[in-house]
């Protein structure tokens, strides 16, 4: 129902992914539809939102963005309250019980903390994030060195089943030559190439000091079962992969 990352991380930090396992939805989105932009009834998205608050025992309501593929990292406190979501693709806090969350289907979601358990952080990273340091300006907004983070990359597509076009390889290798080992030419004649995005984020992550980077190493294409994938199916759900400072008072 729900996957824990395999990462040490403090005790007092609580992170969870979804599968697509569980809620009301009806297809394309069963069952557990997080997302309401996608095309499905939003009294069933809603419903499911409460369903996963309940499950996980949640100390409050996620703090849901409008991703929209951005380099924009929120901060969160306890006094954030958005009448609509806001536009970003990251958000990290210091606050106790306040859940960032980000929504995937196939794209990378990415958890933060640091070794005191004192501040989390939630990315969503398409190609197009990573492309425009999405990872690299969330880290550099957080008040916590690198060398104290941990990282965990959650279920999204594997190299083998994320073609991409020139332009993607283009704007990898532009930014730092050192990506070019992370694609693989596949049609040479079509000059189309298979992304690693997991250890671009990996490798992307090391460049920045960090020392600890687990990841779960799921693939959201090929395990139809669990997870939505929009390479796979077109219109389908969203997981959410969320995470939460416990107040330990």
């Amino acid at each position: 129902m729900f996957i824990t990352p395999n990462w040490p991380k403090p005790k007092n930090v609580h992170a969870l992914c979804t599968t697509r396992i569980g809620g009301v939805s009806s297809a394309p989105f069963n069952s557990l539809n997080l997302a309401t932009h996608v095309g499905d009834n939003l009294a069933d998205v809603l419903q499911n939102r409460q369903w996963l608050k309940t499950q996980a025992n949640l100390p409050s309501e996620p703090i849901w963005l409008n991703q929209q593929h951005t380099d924009v990292a929120l901060h969160l406190d306890s006094q954030s309250h958005f009448h609509t979501p806001p536009v970003a693709d990251a958000s990290w806090t210091q606050s106790a019980n306040v859940v960032s969350v980000v929504i995937t289907a196939d794209c990378l979601p990415i958890l933060l903390t640091n070794t005191d358990g004192t501040c989390v952080a939630a990315i969503h990273a398409g190609w197009k994030g990573l492309a425009d340091n999405i990872v690299t300006k969330t880290i550099q907004a957080m008040p916590v060195k690198p060398l104290e983070l941990m990282a965990w990359i959650g279920p999204a597509i594997s190299a083998k089943q994320f073609e991409v076009g020139q332009d993607v390889f283009d704007a990898f290798v532009k930014a730092n030559p050192q990506n070019k080992p992370f694609f693989e030419l596949k049609d040479k004649q079509n000059n189309k190439y298979l992304a690693n995005l997991p250890d671009l984020v990996a490798f992307e992550l090391k460049q920045l000091g960090l020392t600890q980077i687990y990841a779960s190493d799921l693939c959201s294409y090929e395990d139809e079962e669990r997870f939505f994938s929009y390479r796979r199916d077109g219109q389908t759900g969203r997981m959410a992969t969320m995470i939460w400072i416990e107040n330990q008072g």
